[in-house]
């Protein structure tokens, strides 16, 4: 058992914004964390092998969907707060197969849900006045926005346009539900795109750096005119700190970097940065690479994040600029090959070549 009195309890503390927020929990605040994670293709412990031998982190390998041992892990690590980032993620596979999005973000998140509304109502007064239920979710809840649509706030109605997102949304409907029904201490954050170290290379900016870096084809969706507004993980972290330590129970916060960019911006700047510090005669320049592939179904045109509310309300705004952020992300999967490596596994390939070498061929 550890130290119910500062231990928090992370689910999905081995994806790529659980592992970011596990250690750098573990280096500002330094109160013990236990995750609990599945482990499933996207959870690599490896993000957090510098905790191997740290006694305040511990790992609970589990399933959220799972009743028993999510509540079995709530009443022998006495939590103060659950920081709940466990979900399927990736839009794309969300196309492909909903049903497993449906099962991990709103089963899973009902599972959480009902599991800490058991343990909260058995904890002593001063106990439950403390306790926090941090649900992290996404601005795809909110749809698509034209160029000239103001940015999505916390009012904005929900109109999701993926299974991806319909899932996260159903999610959030449900941690609203349980704040006004159950009256559990219930926080949401919607943030916009993540970026940095230990993403998984599915995702746009990993991928594009590997690419680059191999002299393989860049493959961007539709025109690269699609905007998202840009959040350095580090910054999230700190705005999911925040919010667990100054937040309004029962409210939603929405996180930004105040860096929107379109695909093709981004992944030119990713070319040019990888040219600068990977130069390769024979690869020549990076941007030749850049081949166009046929669009996602529902691509949702643009995000973009208003976060005057947890500026104003809670003192919070992103410390990153995104040319910034980029670069340094940019550096850090050149200097981390092994990692790269490791998480090259065979069912990564598979989902590669399905996804983005049979969209370049049609």
């Amino acid at each position: 058992m550890t130290d119910s009195k500062n231990t928090i309890l992370v689910t999905g503390g081995a994806g790529f914004i659980g592992s970011n927020f596990v250690l750098r929990w573990i280096e500002t605040v330094g109160t013990p964390v236990v995750n609990l994670d599945l482990l499933t293709y996207a959870g690599n412990p490896e993000n957090l092998a510098a905790l191997d031998d740290d006694k305040r982190y511990q790992l609970v390998r589990a399933d959220i969907c799972d009743a028993e041992a999510v509540a079995a892990a709530l009443n022998e690590h006495r939590p103060r707060a659950i920081v709940h980032f466990a979900a399927e993620s990736h839009v794309d596979r969300s196309i492909v197969d909903p049903g497993a999005f449906i099962h991990t973000n709103v089963q899973g998140t009902y599972t959480l849900l009902e599991q800490a509304r058991r343990y909260w109502s058995a904890l002593d007064d001063a106990a439950k006045e403390s306790f926090r239920f941090l649900h992290v979710s996404t601005d795809e809840v909110y749809g698509t926005l034209s160029p000239e649509d103001p940015a999505f706030s916390e009012t904005t109605p929900y109109a999701p346009n993926s299974p991806y997102a319909a899932s996260k949304a159903a999610s959030d409907h449900l941690a609203r539900a349980y704040f006004h029904t159950f009256k559990l201490p219930v926080l949401t954050t919607n943030c916009s795109n993540n970026y940095g170290p230990f993403q998984f290379p599915e995702k746009l900016i990993p991928l594009m750096i590997m690419n680059a870096l191999e002299g393989k084809a860049l493959p961007v969706y539709g025109d690269g005119q699609n905007v998202r507004d840009w959040l350095f993980v580090d910054d999230h972290c700190s705005a999911i700190r925040t919010v667990l330590e100054k937040g309004k129970l029962g409210e939603t916060y929405n996180v930004g970097g105040n860096s929107e960019r379109n695909n093709l911006h981004v992944v030119n700047t990713i070319c040019d940065l990888v040219d600068e510090l990977r130069p390769d005669p024979v690869i020549g320049s990076r941007r030749k690479l850049i081949k166009y592939v046929a669009d996602r179904p529902g691509h949702d045109r643009r995000y973009a994040i208003d976060a005057r509310k947890i500026a104003n309300e809670l003192g919070w705004t992103p410390s990153v600029d995104f040319e910034h952020g980029l670069r340094n992300t940019v550096e850090w999967y050149l200097n981390h090959a092994s990692w790269i490596e490791n998480v090259r596994s065979g069912a990564y390939l598979t989902w590669i070549k399905q996804n983005y070498e049979e969209r370049i061929a049609q």
